[in-house]
Parts: C-alpha cells; structure tokens; sequence
C-alpha cells in the first residue's frame, strides 16, 4: 500500500512532465501505426510525391490545431474576445503577440514528434522524394540505368533489385538526416528560449516556487468553494419553484466580476498579485477592477498562473 501511494503522489507531482511524456509518447506510437498498417506508397511518378507529403504534413497540421483546442489558456483568452466593447480586454500588440508565441510553442510539441519520427521512419520521405522530378534530377545524376522511370517503383520494391537498394538506402539517410536534424534544432531552440526567459524572470526561484505552490491550492479552493456555491444557489432555486416560494438572498459575483478574473494575468513589479483573483480582491476597494494597469508585463514565466491545473514542480 505504501509503495501504491507512493507512485501516486509521484505522478501527481509529476503530472505536467508526464503529460509532455504522454502526448509525445502517443504521437510516436500512432506515426508507426500510420507508417506500417495504413501509409501505402502508390509508386506512382504522379502521386508519390502528393501522397508522401500528406501523410507527413497534414496529420502535423491536425495535431498542431488539436494543441491549441485542448488548452485551456487558449480557450480562457477567446472566450468573450469578440463581444462588442470588448476589445480592450483582448490581447493585442506586443502582449498578443507574446501570448500566441507561447500558445504555438505549446501546440507545436505533438507535431515536430510526428514529423521527427516520421522523418527517421522514413517510409513517407522515401514515397514523396520519390516522385519529386528536383530530386530525381539530383538522386540520378551518374546512374547507368533508365533510373528517372525506375525511382517512383522503389518504395514498392519494384525496381530493378541493386538499384533499388540504393536508391532506397539514399533516401533513407536523407530522410534521417534531416530528421536528426529537426529534433536537434528543436531541442537547441528550446533550450535557449528557457535559458533566456528564466533569465529574464522577474521573480527569485523560490518566490517562483511558493507562486506554483499558492496557484495550485488557490484553484482547488476555488473549485471547492464554486461548487459549494453553486449548490446553495441550485438547492434554493428548485426549492423556491416547487413551493412558489421567493428566493432567500444569495449573492452571486456580477458579468463584470467574472470578467475581472477571466482575463489575461499582466505582472507588476509595484504590486506582485499572484493571480487575477488575488489582483481583483485587492483592487476592488479603490478602484472596482483589475485591469492591466501602467508597467504591468506578460511574463513567459508566469504563464502557469492563466493555465489550469498546474503543477508545482515543473522546472523547478
């Protein structure tokens, strides 16, 4: 039982890190599905190439729009975006700009997987390249035999047998390169962007620290107390309608309240509001909102406070 509940209070601790793991997991898995059982190179000089670069290509793009709608941030910045009069709630400029590059970066995670694996598979590579007339061209440049009509027949084995493992083997290596390639660079650039943006923090790493740990506890007091309410207020409501009775005084926050704390979370250095709740608690006695007022920044570091469900380890 002891080893039982410790496993789980790793996962839990661990839960944004598992869910990275997961996702890149499962996108590996469903490219070797698609590449051994559904993928079918049609040797055609006509449809490899179009064929090659679907398979490759769109089931990325499809995996990159599935990241941004299983966000919750991004659902949390659109909600009420386009209602009259609520351009000024929406991000724009620099911040917007910041935000989409996080929601991207994001999103782009389960894509580059399917494309990197994809790419050391092979399998697609080796059907588009060959039907592309460029890299026939360059593929049979020297080679003795009718090797521009032989190409489009080597992912099918169909070729001529020696030079079918050539051109196959040729293909093959250069679709790993680019694929080491890819995974390389990804992981360089992210590696730089997290070296710089924690550099840039404006907060120490144990204030950092103690910000996950109060978010954490915040949402599921808030979720706690949300569900509480929303019962008082349901219970009340059916009561009062089956005895024609009139409702009993309980306040619920305004459309206004709401919106206060649904918004885009800015920092300030002045007054450091660990989350728009705690902004709008304090704010709301002088000046009845916590809109983005003059200094405060969208942080990269601090993208977890518009993010549920965080976890208090990660990066730490």
């Amino acid at each position: 039982m002891e080893r039982l509940q410790t496993v789980v209070d790793l996962t839990t601790k661990h839960q944004h890190a598992l869910g990275y793991g997961l996702v890149t997991l499962l996108t590996a898995a469903g490219e070797r599905v698609f590449s051994t059982v559904v993928f079918e190179c049609p040797c055609s000089a006509t449809w490899n190439l179009p064929y090659g670069l679907v398979f490759l290509l769109v089931p990325a793009l499809l995996l990159f729009l599935l990241g941004y709608v299983i966000r919750g941030r991004t659902w949390r910045l659109l909600t009420g975006c386009c209602e009259p009069g609520a351009r000024t709630g929406c991000s724009r400029g620099p911040r917007g700009l910041l935000v989409c590059a996080q929601l991207i970066g994001a999103a782009a995670l389960a894509p580059l997987t399917w494309v990197a694996v994809a790419l050391l598979g092979g399998a697609f590579y080796e059907c588009g390249a060959s039907g592309s007339g460029v890299m026939a061209r360059f593929l049979c440049q020297g080679r003795d035999f009718d090797c521009m009509d032989q190409l489009p027949l080597v992912p099918c084995k169909k070729a001529p047998k020696p030079a079918m493992q050539d051109l196959q083997m040729e293909l093959r290596a250069q679709s790993q390169i680019i694929g080491w390639i890819l995974i390389a660079a990804v992981i360089i650039l992210f590696l730089i962007i997290t070296s710089i943006t924690r550099c840039r923090s404006p907060v120490s790493y144990m204030q950092l620290k103690f910000w996950k740990i109060y978010m954490e506890q915040e949402q599921k007091i808030f979720k706690s107390e949300a569900i509480e309410h929303a019962t008082e207020l349901a219970k009340e409501n059916v009561k009062c309608f089956f005895k024609n009775a009139d409702p009993k005084e309980c306040f619920t926050p305004s459309r206004k309240d709401w919106k206060q704390i649904s918004s885009l979370y800015t920092f300030n250095v002045k007054n450091q509001y660990y989350s728009l709740l705690h902004k709008y608690v304090n704010r709301k006695g002088r000046s009845h909102s916590s809109k983005s007022s003059e200094g405060d920044i969208v942080d990269p570091v601090l993208q977890f406070v518009d993010t549920p469900g965080i976890d208090t380890t990660s990066g730490l």
